[in-house]
């Protein structure tokens, strides 16, 4: 069934081009997605700005006033197109425009076009990542214009039709060939195709529809998201030629390195370095990571490369339920230098474990432990 584009702009069928208009300037102002937050707005907005873009082209406008709806393509009956001639080479007119130049006019494009999207970097740091955040970005795109609300002329007046195409947004010539008579058609140079022309732009967007704005926008940052990420805004982007519905903004999400930990996906990691003794007798430590301080114990005999794991300490998952971990990275530090008294301790210790630090495996405690001593003493 066909799309009622006149109802959509409240409007009855055989509408003037000046009720069109003023239909399609007040509900563009009521629903651009710059003044209304709602979230059915865009899409609403999206909707006029196609029934104004239909009803502003003759060629379309014509399609609809027989029944039926000029983007439906392929598709026979009143306003179709019996050949199954749709975008691309096989229509009717497709072959008329390949052997004669365009004699078969598509007719004029439209001013209204939609915009296109804009893409913003964002710095984060790693705990906003983590747990999300509600940042300001600025940006500079360009947003409806508030003086012709998109129509590009000034106030009190209108566009008129093209008098160099008669409103067809084409030119054509005659030339002779070999096949005889061939028309030859190309776009308008006077209205650039749209078939109208603005005698008198607007004073402050010069008859584009648009102009350049610095806007400044909350963004919420989801928690979890990761470095790389980006984050549509629907309808943040440019607003289209003629004041046509705008693009979407992508904001790309970048997160600074962190001086402890580092992120694999939703776990989180870090190391920590334990003295000697502690690994071999354990101990209990304090651990500060992003949410406080943790406790962790460590088990008598750690040996350099063994890990802790704290679940659900690391960031959400975006797409799940439930948290990454947090893995400690244990390093167990040698003792670089040793006084006589610490060597002597250590000495003892070696001969309760049975341990034998000679060169020959004698029970002295001289040759290679001396050696050891000396190493860790820098001689």
């Amino acid at each position: 069934m066909a799309t009622d584009y006149y109802g959509v702009l409240g409007l009855k069928p055989g509408a003037s081009d000046a009720d069109i208009k003023r239909a399609y300037r007040k509900m563009a102002r009521d629903l651009h997605p710059d003044v209304n937050p709602d979230a059915g707005a865009k899409d609403r907005f999206q909707e006029v700005s196609r029934a104004y873009e239909a009803l502003t082209d003759p060629e379309k406008r014509r399609i609809i006033d027989l029944g039926g709806d000029p983007y439906e393509s392929g598709r026979g009956g009143a306003g179709g197109n019996p050949f199954g001639g749709g975008a691309g080479f096989g229509g009717l007119n497709d072959i008329m425009d390949a052997f004669f130049g365009g004699a078969a006019t598509r007719g004029p494009r439209s001013r209204v076009r939609e915009g296109e999207d804009a893409l913003i970097r964002v710095d984060l740091d790693l705990s906003e990542t983590v747990f999300g955040t509600t940042t300001d970005i600025t940006v500079d795109t360009a947003v409806l214009c508030d003086v012709c609300t998109g129509a590009g002329t000034a106030p009190g007046t209108h566009p008129e039709t093209c008098s160099t195409c008669g409103g067809r947004g084409e030119v054509q010539s005659v030339q002779r060939s070999f096949l005889g008579q061939v028309i030859a058609s190309r776009p308008c140079p006077t209205c650039q195709a749209t078939g109208q022309v603005i005698p008198s732009p607007c004073p402050q967007c010069a008859g584009d529809g648009r102009v350049r704005s610095r806007r400044t926008i909350p963004v919420k940052i989801p928690a979890g998201v990761e470095d790389g990420m980006r984050i549509r805004l629907a309808g943040y982007g440019e607003v289209g030629p003629g004041g046509g519905p705008a693009g979407d903004l992508y904001v790309e999400v970048h997160e600074r390195p962190h001086d402890v930990f580092t992120r694999d996906g939703e776990d989180l990691h870090c190391r920590v370095t334990l003295p000697m003794t502690a690994a071999a007798l354990g101990t209990t430590l304090k651990l500060e990571t992003l949410e406080g301080n943790e406790d962790i114990t460590i088990k008598p005999g750690t040996q350099s490369g063994n890990s802790l794991t704290l679940r659900a300490h690391g960031a959400p998952r975006l797409r799940g339920t439930g948290r990454g971990n947090l893995v400690v990275h244990l390093d167990v530090q040698t003792p670089t230098r040793l006084d006589d008294r610490q060597s002597e301790l250590l000495r003892e210790l070696a001969a309760l474990r049975g341990e034998d630090l000679t060169e020959g495996g004698s029970a002295n405690h001289g040759g290679l432990f001396s050696r050891v001593r000396d190493a860790f003493n820098g001689r």
